[in-house]
Parts: C-alpha cells; sequence; structure tokens
C-alpha cells in the first residue's frame, strides 16, 4: 500500500524555534477494513498510520507497541510521556464502502540512543507454521497457510524491521521440548532466534444477507513464540486473533501464494497480523544483546559472523566471551558464557560476515571458534 506521509511544512517551521532540531510534525493517513466493527477498524487504521508515520520519520518502531493499549478509547487528542511519539491529534475518521480511513497530526522526536540504533541487528529464522485442527482448512483448501504466511512474516521483517535481519525459513519442526534441535538448527543456519508458530483457528462464520446472498467471515488465530538460538529455550509468547471478511465462494480452492488472496480483506488482516508480530519483536526484543560469533582465526584476527547488513562498521569495538557448557545437578547440559579481558576492533567489513583484530596479541591463543562478542558504546569504552 502507498504510503500517504506529507510532513507539515509550515507547522514543523513554526515549531523549530521550540522544540528540538530533530522534532517533527507528519500528517498521515492510515486505512483499515470493517469487519466486525467500526470501533476495531477505526483503531487498525490509527495504528496503520503510526507506522507509517513513525517509519518515514527514521523514530524506533517498537515504541508503537507500547502505546497500542492506550488508543482503544476513541478520542479526537492523544499525549505521550516517556516514548518517542508525543503526541496525536485525529484530524478526520472516515467509512466508507467497507474500508475506515483515519487522518492524523503526529509529533515524533526520533531517538539515536534506542537500541535498534546502539545494537547489531539480530538474525531470525522462521520455521512454518502448522495449522492445528487441518478440517478448519477445507473451505478454500488452504492447507498451505501455515507456510505460505510464514514466508510473508520473513519478508515482513526482511523489508521492514530495524532490529532483525531474517534468514529465510526451515523446514524443521521445532517447539518447548526440543532444545537441542534449536540449539543444532541456530548453529547450521547462524541465527539467534528462532520464531515458531501454530494457527489454531480458521473456524468460519457465514452470514445469510438474503435467500441467495451470503458473507463469510473468518477467524484467525496464531500461537507464537520465540526460541534463543544458543540455549534453546523459549524467550518470548504471544497469541494474535483476528477476524475478516473472507471474499471467496465457500466451494472454491484458494492459492495462499497469489496476490489475489494476499490483496483481498483475509490478506490484508494477515499482513496486518504480521505486521504486530513485528513490532511486537521491536519493542521486546530489541535490547536483548548481540552476539557475533567467532567462526574462524588467523594468528591475530578473527572472523565473525556478522556483517555490513547486520550494522558492523570497521572501527567498532569488541568485547569477547568464552562460550562453554556444563552439567547441572540434575543431569541436564546447560550452556555458559563468561566474559574475558579481550577487546577486539572490527578492521574489515563484508556484507554479511566481517574480520576483527585483537587487541591483546598475547591473549590470541585463548580465542576459540564458538566465542561471542557485543559491541561496545564508544562512550562506555572510553570511560
Amino acid at each position: 500500500m502507498k504510503k500517504i506521509i506529507f510532513p507539515l511544512v509550515s507547522i514543523a517551521s513554526a515549531l523549530m524555534f521550540t522544540t528540538p532540531a530533530n522534532a517533527a510534525w507528519y500528517e498521515v493517513t492510515g486505512t483499515a477494513s470493517i469487519v466486525s466493527s467500526t470501533d476495531s477498524a477505526r483503531l487498525h487504521a490509527l495504528e496503520d498510520a503510526i507506522y507509517k508515520a513513525v517509519d518515514f520519520a527514521g523514530g524506533d518502531i517498537g515504541n508503537i507497541s507500547n502505546i497500542t493499549s492506550l488508543l482503544s478509547t476513541e478520542r479526537k487528542e492523544y499525549q505521550f510521556t516517556n516514548n518517542e511519539i508525543r503526541y496525536i491529534e485525529v484530524e478526520q475518521t472516515r467509512a466508507s464502502q467497507g474500508e475506515m480511513r483515519v487522518k492524523i497530526r503526529i509529533d515524533i522526536y526520533p531517538s539515536a540512543t534506542g537500541c535498534h540504533t546502539s545494537q547489531y541487528k539480530k538474525t531470525l529464522l522462521f520455521s512454518n507454521m502448522d495449522i492445528a485442527s487441518p478440517q478448519q482448512a477445507v473451505m478454500g483448501q488452504i492447507y498451505d497457510l501455515g507456510t505460505d504466511f510464514s514466508k510473508v512474516l520473513s519478508r515482513q521483517f526482511e523489508l521492514d524491521s530495524h532490529s532483525f535481519v531474517s534468514l529465510g525459513q526451515t523446514p524443521y519442526a521445532i517447539n518447548d521440548q526440543t532444545p537441542q534441535r534449536v540449539e543444532m538448527i541456530a548453529q547450521d543456519t547462524g541465527a539467534q532466534f528462532i520464531i515458531q508458530g501454530e494457527i489454531t483457528d480458521l473456524s468460519a462464520t457465514i452470514l445469510q444477507t438474503s435467500l441467495t446472498q451470503y458473507s463469510i467471515n473468518r477467524q484467525f488465530a496464531l500461537d507464537m513464540k520465540v526460541f534463543d538460538g544458543k540455549t534453546g529455550n523459549r524467550v518470548m509468547e504471544k497469541t494474535y486473533r483476528e477476524e475478516a471478511l473472507w471474499p471467496f465462494d465457500k466451494t472454491s480452492q484458494v492459492d495462499t501464494t497469489t496476490s489475489r488472496f494476499w490483496t483481498s480483506s483475509y490478506g490484508e488482516m494477515l499482513q496486518r497480523v504480521s505486521r504486530k508480530i513485528m513490532l511486537d519483536m521491536e519493542s521486546e526484543m530489541a535490547c536483548k544483546m548481540t552476539l557475533p560469533e567467532v567462526v574462524a582465526r588467523f594468528d591475530n584476527t578473527v572472523s565473525i559472523s556478522l556483517g555490513r547488513v547486520h550494522g558492523v562498521q570497521e572501527g567498532d569495538k569488541l568485547i569477547l566471551w568464552h562460550t562453554g557448557s556444563f552439567i547441572d545437578q540434575r543431569g541436564i547440559p546447560r550452556a555458559k558464557v563468561s566474559r574475558s579481558d579481550i577487546t577486539l576492533t572490527v578492521s574489515r567489513v563484508y556484507d554479511r560476515d566481517a574480520e576483527a583484530k585483537i587487541d591483546q596479541p598475547d591473549l590470541a591463543s585463548s580465542v576459540q571458534i564458538g566465542d561471542v562478542m557485543n559491541k561496545v558504546i564508544a562512550d562506555n569504552f572510553a570511560n
């Protein structure tokens, strides 16, 4: 969907002398289909407008999830503290032909200290999302919806995420009972996190409008889990539920890989869920430490697993952490990392990997493949 964003030059100029130079007002229009109620459509359109503005302004899109619960009450003005989004004024709300359009003015103070600017981008892998009750997929024969939604979700992160780099999909199934498999897949692919999901509801409600006409509303519910690739443990869990008009005939076979499906009212709803997942990940996981890994060592130089697409730059300072494992009292193997006194300086950057020089050559022999590093913020390193 084409972005409708017009910076308000006159207002921004008027405020230039009373607000910081990086603050700006934006005028944005968001849209959403009307399904269950105009109230929910208004909320979705408002969220759409806010996302467009923050993304355009270069702000932290993870902040959007922190304010969505405050938008459900219909008001003309919203004001927030401790957030890059300071003020929202709803200028116009209009419903027409099954679509809600909300026009807002929004005041944004993009921050240069957010986690998406101070951390490297994290690598993210997606597993196929199974359908819990395949019989619910009979209408439309959308048995591959989980696989295709996983691809759309991966694409969402690839195009729009500020904190993550998508590695695509893995065909292997994972869950809470397979931590070792999670670790193996993460090691093979270089994924810091793996997203797994299960579609739990695709039921439909048929509303008879006349003797010959009817409309179908269809549910979509997803249980999503995020696993840490280093430990195999679940680090995040969330449930999403939405409803949308199913515009296809009851007996038709629907191809969930086509633009006809993804531009339909149901497909647009799925894309909205995809974006909501991305925003929740930005909100809850962006500040998790990004850990580039040593993949090779040559004398005083190491190769690391992150590169230009992850935000690595020549001259970056890194602190090395040694990795290991131990058996706990219950006989369960546990991962262990311990901080060392070794620092490194990035000397050469490639697309998806980089090289770094060990600052203490006499300690180079203790650096092992599999050790991890964290980026040091310049001010903190100086201190």
